[in-house]
């Protein structure tokens, strides 16, 4: 192996290290590095750095490392504006990636682990859509990862996963970066927005859901 691609895996080894490393400390401690520190570590690893969490954010989504982390991990990096688009850019290409897995490789394997819940809203995301994909990214508490492996066993578009994904994505993506990056002070008016957001789309999510459940049994019925 050539020594600048030993180079190039050794520092990704070591940016994944890091970001987790700093979703456990923020998790477990009270002793977080200021954001302004880690912030220069993300501006000292430049453009890379920010196309570098993008796959790396997506791969561990895919192994089930929480949404909410990797997204606050953003916010501490890379700042509000710039960690919003890479995290709901890695979201998007964690859920793509995770429908093309079962799709294309595990079909039958998965097919099998999948409870009657995720396979009800498979249902629903074959027959909706964009629509559907969208009303599952603002609906809270579902399992959005299983959803997304569930949904290669339907007829749901690529495009539709996408694009539902990164709309109905971008509220909650944005709240979780501006915790991450205000994660020392979270008295800050970023800290206070992001959590007035997560709240009341969780309310607007559950009365949603409800209605959308309710329109499913009229038309199962």
């Amino acid at each position: 192996m050539p020594a600048e691609r030993r180079i190039a895996l050794l520092r990704l080894a070591g940016f994944g290290a890091f970001v987790g490393t700093i979703v456990v400390v923020a998790l477990v401690t009270d002793s977080v590095p200021s954001t302004g520190e880690i912030r220069d570590f993300g501006d000292d690893l430049g453009p890379a750095g920010a196309l570098l969490f993008v796959p790396l954010s997506a791969l561990l989504s895919s192994v089930f490392f929480p949404g909410p982390a990797l997204a606050g991990s953003a916010g501490l990096l890379f700042g509000i504006p710039l960690g919003t688009a890479v995290a709901l850019a890695g979201a998007v290409s964690a859920a793509c990636l995770q429908l093309s897995i079962t799709r294309y490789l595990a079909r039958e394997e998965i097919a099998g682990m999948l409870s009657e819940r995720v396979r009800r809203i498979d249902g629903f995301l074959e027959r909706r859509g964009f629509l559907a994909v969208l009303y599952i990214r603002i609906i809270p508490g579902l399992p959005y990862v299983p959803i997304n492996y569930g949904s290669g066993l339907t007829r749901l578009r690529l495009r539709d996963m996408a694009a539902g994904t990164a709309v109905g994505g971008f509220p909650k993506t944005f709240a979780y970066v501006a915790l991450g990056g205000s994660l020392d002070d979270l008295s800050r008016p970023e800290a206070r927005v992001a959590i007035a957001m997560l709240v009341a789309f969780g309310i607007a999510g559950l009365f949603l859901g409800r209605r959308e459940l309710a329109a499913e049994r009229a038309r199962a019925s």
